[in-house]
C-alpha cells in the first residue's frame, strides 16, 4: 500500500505543476506587456538641485534651454564624497550624458566619474568656457576648472552632446 501512495503523490505533483504553468501561460498571453517600452523614468531634479545649490561650497550646474527630448534620469548630491553634484540624462539619441561637480582631487575624480577617460592635452571653447578634451574607451569628458571645483560632462553621448550640455549649463 505505501509503495501506492508514493505513486499517487508523484502523479498529483506532475498534475499540478501543469495546471500552474498552463494559468501561467494563459496570463502571460493576455496581460498586455510592450517589449519595445522604455523601462527608464524621467526624473524631476528641481528640489534636488535647490538643496545642492545651498548646501555646495561652489556654483551648482544644472542645464537651462534643452529640448524636450532631453531625458533627466539621476540625481544626486554628496557632502561626504567632495560636496559631489550629479545629474543624469538620456540625450535624444538615447546616449548617456552626466553634469558631474566636485571638490575632490580633479585628476581622480574626473577619472572616476568619466570611467577612465584621460586627458587629450587638447581644449576645446563651449559658450565662451575652455573645456579640456578627456577621451576612454566607454565614456568621452569635457572638462572645466572652476574656482574650488571641477566640473564634468561626461557619457557615451557623441562629442557635439557633450558640448551642447556644456553649453546649456548655468548657475541660476
Amino acid at each position: 500500500m505505501a509503495s501506492k501512495r508514493g505513486k499517487q503523490t508523484v502523479r498529483d505533483m506532475f498534475l499540478s505543476m501543469a495546471v500552474i504553468s498552463a494559468a501561467a501561460g494563459v496570463v502571460y498571453i493576455f496581460v498586455p506587456h510592450d517589449e519595445n517600452a522604455n523601462p527608464v523614468k524621467a526624473v524631476d531634479y528641481r528640489v534636488e538641485l535647490l538643496t545642492a545649490r545651498r548646501a555646495a561650497p561652489y556654483p551648482v550646474v544644472a542645464p537651462d534651454g534643452l529640448t524636450e527630448k532631453w531625458k533627466p534620469t539621476s540625481v544626486s548630491y554628496d557632502r561626504k564624497a567632495g560636496n559631489s553634484w550629479h545629474l543624469g540624462f538620456l540625450d535624444p539619441e538615447g546616449k548617456y550624458v552626466a553634469v558631474e561637480q566636485s571638490t575632490s582631487p580633479t585628476k581622480k575624480y574626473v577619472t572616476e566619474v568619466s570611467q577612465d577617460a584621460k586627458n587629450t592635452g587638447r581644449t576645446q571653447q563651449v559658450a565662451g568656457e575652455t573645456w579640456q578634451h578627456w577621451e576612454g574607451s566607454k565614456y568621452d569628458a569635457l572638462v572645466r576648472h572652476d574656482e574650488g571645483s571641477t566640473t564634468v560632462v561626461t557619457g557615451s553621448a557623441s562629442p557635439e552632446r557633450l558640448a551642447e550640455m556644456a553649453a546649456a549649463l548655468k548657475t541660476s
